[in-house]
């Protein structure tokens, strides 16, 4: 196969018979290297003016070759299928560049090498132009888009050339070229273009030790000088866990094999934040845009613990962004967590224990300073990421404001590339004392999406885990949806946010009203029978719930009576009618707003009518007790993770219920199928049951007909839709199984459907 050499050049290929533009950019301008597929036309043009460049090859390292030769149209990196997206350029997430069927037929059978041309300086790696091609009668037109800039671009199906489009090419790409090889003025950056640039400096070494800067679009670091770093720790957890986000009340990304080599952390948006303040190492007055960006590790096994005498010493790595409402400031905090004796001498750690506490840990901040970073106000924190990058050979932070990036250099005091598995990233307050963590006060109204994204060697997404390590925390609570495991990354992203209310849980499952149950999958199913019944059993985790019939009214129709958990040897239950709280088979008082802790680490909060129940694991129950019912939440502190139940998918498939003996059903699932076999699976023995605290006596039914909003008399139908239309209840699962509610239960119970997201699938059988 012919190969050309590389030339200083500005190039595109044609296929015969079709005239479409290919952009062959790597990083930045490329040269394209090939055999000719049959009959395809090549244009050249003259480079961009000016002395060429300083050339970095090795930024377009990454998917040089791709060889479009099989017949399932793979491409590497990338897969691409007829009239799909083929990958261009060079990077771990290049541009997408769109072909037409036709195309990638012909030319299924060339291979393509990709080079940087002399302008690459100037362009981000991955910024190929993205083209979106379409027939339009006898020709082809072509959206170009090019640093925020759009053409058109018109070719003859049957030419053999096509005027014009390399000309306009050749502009733009001159128009970033100078004499001097500088940017006449820096180019307009898009939002997508910002975000890759982003990742891939984070990527990008510095050429020593040091505090470092970049701008976009260049991926190159400028030393620059450092600042002093914090006189005051970020401490690790310590305490019970709160009802708000941190100290230890948070959602992290584990990864599934290896250890972290590089985690990003950011934020997919941030709405209604107008204002935050906090104090300053958790002491003195609050101010504002007080606050810090803390990408942490997990406490593991470290060779720093050396000289310690307790043998369950760990290292714990903190990557901070420290904002203190003056100044920026980005570094590296290194922990020994209880060394319990005198800190290693002539490394300059400190001495810090907890008040009440004979423990000692060690910490310390990387040496030589901090990177300096322009004072960020908590309105740019969408703009904000923070990336950390560990390895044998040191570490790194990053924070990038959006064009610009800041780069320190770490002193690699514990060895996290050895340890290195669940990676934490939150806002949290700016440092804390022996008292424990400061907080970072939001506005009412605020809502954020997190996203902490891990690199680790595989593709596979992290498995989400309900814990966090800092001590830190912010006044914002997690919800209203659970967690998702998403790209790109792998990454997990949470919601969070003043009006939120839930637990840090990674998956979350609800029964609720008269009975309507949504599994950690998503699938919605009504189940009208009663009895005690197995709502979920995981690792250390079980709950169960007792639904009553509501003959003789509604006979065909059933609520919660009780639920109960047992987490770990902590046996907890909730009973209604009347309602009380069950401890360990004793009665428990909790007034309005209080917290009890108890001594197996399980957390019990109740606020009005709710009451929140977290065990270590962050697994948790949320129960809303009603007049009559009860209305539950069950939540997972490990996602995805085995769990069985009427709350559970078989295999996780979101349209596949499973009985307790493993015998599938396919949803929808029949009347007979789900009360006999599968509901029948599920029932809770006696001597069993964690629900016998409660008393009374079980019942066990099931309805004689399914009862849905359509079987209502049309009166009460029409009068209990209309209320929940008017509530904001539009889906039509949703406004189905509200309607019910409203009839049977009243108004208060279109409360839970207000917000609630669409179900993925419908179980039952109508």
């Amino acid at each position: 196969m012919r190969q050309w050499p590389r030339r200083p050049r500005i190039e595109a290929e044609f296929a015969e018979g079709l005239g479409e533009q290919l952009p062959v950019m790597c990083a930045r301008q490329l040269d394209a290297v090939h055999g000719d597929p049959p009959r395809a036309q090549r244009k050249r043009h003259s480079p961009c003016p000016g002395p060429e460049l300083e050339r970095r090859p090795a930024s377009c390292q990454l998917g040089e070759q791709i060889d479009d030769g099989a017949e399932n149209r793979r491409l590497e990196p990338g897969r691409v299928e007829p009239g799909g997206a083929a990958v261009l350029g060079g990077g771990t997430q290049p541009r997408f560049t769109r072909w037409i069927e036709a195309k990638l037929v012909r030319l299924r059978h060339s291979r393509w090498m990709y080079q940087p041309g002399p302008c690459s300086p100037l362009l981000p790696r991955g910024a190929a132009a993205v083209v979106t091609e379409r027939p339009v009668g006898n020709a082809v037109i072509s959206d170009v888009s090019f640093w925020g800039m759009a053409v058109k671009l018109y070719g003859q199906k049957k030419a053999h050339r096509v005027l014009g489009i390399m000309a306009l090419m050749a502009i733009l790409l001159a128009s970033a070229c100078t004499a001097n090889g500088t940017g006449a003025s820096r180019p307009t950056p898009t939002t997508t273009g910002e975000q890759h640039w982003r990742t891939e400096i984070a990527k990008v070494p510095p050429s020593g030790k040091g505090c470092f800067q970049a701008v976009y679009p260049k991926l190159a670091w400028r030393e620059v000088s450092c600042t002093r770093t914090p006189t005051y720790p970020q401490p690790p957890r310590h305490g019970p866990r709160p009802f708000t986000v941190g100290n230890n009340n948070d959602v992290s990304a584990q990864v599934p094999a290896g250890f972290v080599s590089t985690a990003t952390g950011s934020f997919d948006s941030v709405t209604g934040v107008t204002s935050e303040s906090g104090q300053i190492g958790n002491t003195g007055p609050a101010v504002a845009n007080a606050y810090t960006l803390q990408l942490n590790t997990n406490f593991f096994t470290s060779t720093a613990c050396a000289g310690s005498p307790n043998p369950s010493c760990l290292g714990w790595q903190q990557f901070v962004f420290d904002n203190n409402g003056s100044t920026g400031r980005a570094y590296i905090q290194y922990w020994l967590i209880k060394y319990n004796t005198t800190c290693p001498a002539g490394v300059a750690w400190n001495q810090f224990s907890f008040t009440g506490s004979t423990d000692i840990y060690c910490w310390k901040n990387n040496t030589g300073g901090a990177v300096s970073v322009p004072a960020q106000p908590i309105t740019n924190l969408g703009q904000l990421s923070l990336a950390s990058a560990v390895g044998t050979g040191g570490d790194s932070v990053t924070l990038s404001t959006g064009t610009t990036a800041y780069l320190r250099t770490g002193d690699n005091a514990v060895n996290a590339a050895a340890g290195w598995k669940v990676a934490e990233f939150n806002v949290f307050g700016d440092g804390g004392n022996s008292a424990g963590g400061g907080q970072a006060s939001f506005n009412s109204g605020s809502a954020i999406v997190v996203r902490t994204r891990t690199i680790y060697g595989g593709t596979a997404p992290p498995t989400c885990v309900a814990q966090g390590f800092t001590a830190e925390t912010n006044n914002l609570s997690f919800g209203p949806t659970a967690p998702a495991a998403s790209q790109p990354g792998p990454a997990v992203e949470f919601d969070e946010g003043s009006a939120g209310g839930a637990s840090s849980n990674c998956a979350a499952a609800t029964t609720v009203g008269d009975t309507h149950l949504r599994t950690f999958s998503g699938l919605l199913y009504d189940f009208q029978a009663s009895g005690d019944f197995l709502l979920a059993q995981a690792k250390d985790f079980a709950v169960q719930t007792r639904q009553v019939s509501g003959a003789p009214a509604w006979p065909d129709a059933s609520i919660n009576n009780a639920v109960a958990t047992q987490m770990g040897t902590t046996r907890v239950a909730l009973c209604a009618a009347p309602s009380r709280l069950m401890i360990n088979g004793n009665s428990a008082v909790l007034a309005d707003g209080q917290k009890l802790s108890l001594p197996s680490g399980v957390e019990i909060f109740r606020r009005g009518n709710v009451y929140l129940l977290i065990g270590q694991s962050g697994d948790s129950v949320r129960a809303v007790m009603n007049n009559t019912w009860i209305d539950v939440s069950v939540g997972l502190g490990r996602w995805p993770t085995k769990v069985r139940g009427l709350l559970a998918n078989a295999n996780g498939n979101v349209n596949e219920l499973e009985t307790s003996g493993g015998t599938v059903l396919n949803a929808p699932v029949s009347f007979n199928d789900l009360y006999g076999r599968y509901g029948n699976s599920w029932r809770v023995a006696p001597t069993d049951s964690l629900l016998s605290v409660c008393g009374g006596e079980i019942e066990r039914g099931i309805p004689k007909k399914p009862f849905f909003a359509s079987d209502l008399a049309p009166r009460i139908r029409d009068r209990a839709r209309a209320i929940c239309t008017h509530a904001g209840v539009q889906e039509r699962a949703l406004l189905g199984a509200c309607t019910l509610d409203v009839a049977v239960l009243g108004k208060q119970a279109t409360a839970v459907y207000v917000g609630a997201p669409a179900p993925a699938a419908v179980g039952n059988e109508k």
